[in-house]
């Protein structure tokens, strides 16, 4: 299946029914008058978050939804159907922006969230609606109000608990292969991840949604490379893994070039809660390990773990370091949610 996080939908509510004008006419039924029933109303479209889908890959085929219209009125007082609602799936995490693609009307960040996107129109009155005791017998109906025509954009961001970050060939597509099930494509050439991926990781009894994005260089936020359009499915992680090869000879270097863009990205993301482990240390002897660990340190004025997704060394350490984060991030916004305000008169 291949992977979409951004797509554009044409969507439709559907209109109300007219109104029907009718009188009654039956044979030895002394008293007729207005019977024209009301029409139905339109359907309206709906967006859905569905559990099963990571990619908006379906709205690359089918760009235009449209609900039905609601049926006119009829004689003997008879209401038209109503048109049936129109449902978009989508994933969770998937954001719903209008037709500039900067403002958002909905963010469906859970199972089953609904948002209503487009009303259908009413259904016009029938002239039974309009009878009273000076218009006995009126003879006018209201038609149905017609549907709301718009055009939206769907953007996706993976929900993930920790999401990793670095330079290409950092090894992060190799280390979300050796803590989870997935299999990222791994090579040895640059830019091997084109699309994000996701990953379960067991520590401890615990489990860990994983998120391993294509590398970032410099000037992503500029264009250069692959961009930095995919930064945004690790906006949602509680915390980020930023994995510095250490093979390198600029660890440093390729460090601050990481922190570089974040901040260029903007929001909250360089301020989120951010592990730095210095990768690949199987290829290193000791004396390089210290040295690269050393300067790394002195770059990011904080500890750096170490690890390698190929012998698996510190690959624990750093899993339970990435757990207590993330459980420490929930459990603080748990708090801040249940937190009730001293009463005030």
């Amino acid at each position: 299946m291949k992977f979409l996080d951004l797509a554009k939908v044409y969507i439709r509510s559907g209109g109300g029914g007219g109104g029907c004008v009718s009188f009654r006419r039956e044979k030895y039924i002394e008293y007729g008058g207005p019977d024209g029933g009301d029409g139905g109303r339109g359907g309206d479209v709906v967006a859905e978050a569905v559990d099963g889908l990571n990619t908006l890959i379906d709205f690359r085929y089918q760009q235009h939804f449209f609900a039905k219209n609601g049926q006119p009125g009829m004689g003997k007082q008879r209401t038209g159907r109503d048109g049936d609602d129109i449902v978009l799936r989508v994933p969770v995490g998937t954001e719903i922006l209008d037709e500039d693609q900067e403002t958002i009307l909905a963010d469906l960040t859970e199972v089953g969230q609904r948002v209503l996107l487009a009303q259908g129109g009413n259904g016009g009155f029938g002239n039974l609606h309009f009878k009273s005791s000076t218009n006995q017998a009126p003879r006018r109906a209201n038609p149905g109000l017609e549907g709301v025509e718009r055009t939206l954009w769907l953007r996706l961001k993976l929900i993930a608990d920790a999401g990793l970050l670095g330079l290409p060939n950092a090894g992060k597509s190799t280390f979300l292969a050796a803590t989870s099930n997935a299999r990222p494509k791994i090579a040895d050439y640059p830019f091997t991840t084109l699309h994000p991926n996701l990953g379960v990781v067991g520590v401890d009894e615990a489990e860990l949604v994983m998120a391993d994005i294509p590398g970032l260089i410099e000037g992503a936020h500029e264009g250069k490379g692959i961009g930095d359009r995919f930064l945004g499915h690790v906006e949602r992680c509680s915390v980020l893994l930023h994995l510095v090869d250490g093979t390198s000879t600029t660890v440093a270097e390729d460090y601050r070039t990481i922190i570089g863009e974040l901040e260029a990205y903007g929001g909250q993301l360089a301020q989120k809660p951010r592990i730095t482990a210095l990768n690949k240390i199987d290829a290193l002897d000791d004396d390089e390990r210290a040295e690269r660990k050393a300067e790394l340190e002195e770059a990011t004025g904080s500890p750096v773990m170490m690890l390698s997704g190929v012998s698996r060394e510190g690959l624990i350490d750093v899993l339970r370091a990435v757990r207590a984060r993330v459980q420490g991030r929930k459990k603080a916004d748990l708090d801040e949610a249940t937190e009730v305000s001293p009463w005030r008169p």
